[in-house]
């Protein structure tokens, strides 16, 4: 590995270590949209191998948001598993038939999640600032 892409490495795991809980889900997010528009970019090009690297990280992705989501916590929690669930096994028929149509279908699901996953860590950072907590009190 070269210096640079240590350096790299090294900022990108700081960067999600320091992150709050909803930091870090928008970064999953983030990269899980990022993983599915390269998948897309691939599938396009006939280029199954790289199609399926990136479809099978964003299965990943999937797998590791299922798997800390607390359905119990809140009403919404089963409808997100049930998507979550969905989109897991259409990626991976996707993947398997060279089939770029779950891909798309994927990204329109996620795609609204994600900026509103955004917009809510965004509001929350705001009304806990210390500027904006001082104005209140």
């Amino acid at each position: 590995m070269s210096l640079g892409t240590d350096a790299r490495a090294h900022y990108l795991r700081d960067s999600v270590d320091s992150a709050t809980p909803a930091q870090q889900l928008v970064m999953l997010f983030d990269r899980l949209l990022l993983d599915l528009r390269w998948a897309e970019k691939a599938q396009d090009q006939s280029d199954w191998v790289g199609a399926s690297t990136h479809l099978t990280h964003a299965q990943a992705i999937i797998a590791e948001l299922t798997g800390t989501l607390k359905v119990e916590l809140w009403s919404g929690g089963p409808a997100l598993m049930s998507l979550y669930v969905y989109i897991a096994g259409i990626l991976r028929t996707g993947n398997a038939w060279h089939d770029v149509e779950p891909t798309r279908e994927a990204i329109e699901l996620l795609e609204p999640l994600r900026i509103s996953w955004h917009v809510a860590v965004e509001e929350t950072a705001a009304l806990t600032r210390p500027e904006r907590l001082s104005a209140v009190g």
